[in-house]
Formats: C-alpha cells, sequence, structure tokens
C-alpha cells in the first residue's frame, strides 16, 4: 500500500461529515457558518448524529471555512479527518475489489467510491498518479471514503492477488459468463479516454463486455462500474450487509 499523500482530508459538506462519522472517522475538526441550520439538517437526515454534532460542530465564519475548501458547500460545513490507512486484503475478500486503471475525472472516482459503499466491495484502487482522497474526490463520493478501504497502486502488478475481471469492449458478454463473479475478483476498468492500459489487459483473466447499442461509443466510467457490480449483486448470494436508502 502506498502512503497517504496527506495526513488529512477536507470533509466538503455535511453529507461528507455525516458519512465520515458513520464510518469512524476522526474528526480532528468541524466548522459550521451557521450551527442552527447545521443541526436542523441532522435532525432531519441524521438523527442517529445529532447529539455528536451539537458538540463537534464549531460555529465560523465564512473565512474560516474557505481556508478549507475554497467554495463554501451550501451546507455551510467543512471538516477535517485524519486519513485512514486501511487496505484491501490481500484473502479473505467477500465482495469484488473495483480497480480504476489511470482514471483522470476527479468527479468519476468520487461517484465510483459512492457506488462501492453501496453495494458493499471489498474496496476501490486506483493506479497511476491521481490521488483517490483528493479533496474534489472525497466531495463527490459525500464523505463514503470512510467505509471501505480506498487506495492506490503505481502499477497493476501491485494490485492483491484474485481473478483479474477486465471490462473490455472485445470481452465476453457479461451475462453469458457461464459462473458468477467470485468473491476475490478484482473488477478492473479503463480510463474515461484510453481504455485500459496494456499492464492492466496483459493482467487480466478474464475479459468481460457491459452489453451496449451499437453505434453508442461507451459509457460513463461510474455507468459502468454500476452496471458491473448490480450483476454481481443480481448472481451472488451475498450482498451488502444491509440493504438501505442513502439520506
Amino acid at each position: 500500500m502506498t502512503e497517504p499523500d496527506e495526513p488529512t482530508v477536507v470533509l466538503d459538506g455535511f453529507h461528507a461529515l455525516k458519512h465520515a462519522l458513520r464510518f469512524g472517522a476522526h474528526i480532528e475538526r468541524a466548522l459550521t457558518t451557521d450551527k442552527a441550520a447545521a443541526l436542523g439538517l441532522a435532525r432531519q437526515l441524521a438523527p442517529d448524529l445529532t447529539d455528536r454534532l451539537a458538540t463537534l460542530l464549531e460555529p465560523a465564519a465564512p473565512e474560516a471555512l474557505t481556508a478549507l475548501t475554497p467554495r463554501i458547500h451550501p451546507t455551510g460545513v467543512a471538516a477535517l479527518a485524519v486519513r485512514p490507512a486501511a487496505d484491501v486484503p490481500a484473502t479473505g475478500r467477500t465482495a469484488p475489489t473495483v480497480v480504476l486503471d489511470n482514471p483522470r475525472h476527479l468527479g468519476n472516482i468520487g461517484a465510483v467510491v459512492r457506488l462501492a459503499a453501496g453495494t458493499g466491495a471489498a474496496g476501490v484502487i486506483t493506479t497511476g498518479t491521481t490521488d483517490p482522497w483528493h479533496p474534489h474526490v472525497v466531495r463527490a463520493a459525500a464523505g463514503l471514503h470512510f467505509a471501505l478501504p480506498v487506495t492506490r497502486r503505481t502499477s497493476p502488478d501491485e494490485l492483491p492477488p484474485g481473478p483479474l475481471y477486465a471490462l473490455d469492449p472485445e470481452g465476453q458478454d457479461i451475462r453469458t459468463l457461464a459462473e458468477p463473479i467470485p468473491p476475490d475478483a478484482l473488477l478492473a476498468f479503463g480510463s474515461e479516454r484510453h481504455g485500459l492500459t496494456a499492464a492492466t489487459r496483459t493482467r487480466a483473466t478474464h475479459l468481460i463486455a457491459l452489453p451496449m447499442r451499437p453505434e453508442v461509443s461507451s459509457y460513463n466510467l461510474a455507468t459502468s462500474v454500476a452496471m458491473t457490480l448490480y450483476h454481481w449483486l443480481s448472481t451472488s448470494p451475498a450482498g451488502p450487509a444491509a440493504p438501505a436508502a442513502d439520506r
């Protein structure tokens, strides 16, 4: 596992702070421009956290929040949390791990983390140079980085063991797989523009493809991940620990 680029991470907005707290984040500081409004949101959307937020949130001037994030979130909340050192386990995984092969779009990475958390994936690993804990990624993921391991590898050679199912237009239609995707599988998705790197394609044990209407060039990265994880959920006896609507 690579070391965190920064020891702390910015949580931009109420929902990011909410999810971080629910999944055990250590919050160093939490600020709000309107504590009464923030606690009103808590009573409505996170009653399980209202008392804790009442103690944790510090009233602050807008300038204090813009020191953490250039644009104040509409909820008027920002926080600093300790970045965990959790890693995807090498063995004993009970759900697939999502691998983003050299991704570039920060919003897409965040959307994938949110999908992976909701579907109970074992973790999200990125390859390449983009930090999956970038503040824009954490914002797009609504703070759900703390719900599962999110980490980076410099190359596919550093991925944990397990069969690697790589999404590729030349692969086998995912609907025709003879066996369900196993729980220790790695699900690899190429970058938004260039697809899979040669190294990841070579490392793959299976090439699979999503059904797509002719003349349509591609799906969005997060959409591809969602379709693949849904396929796993629909063919696997085990899924997320408990279904719940994201509020």
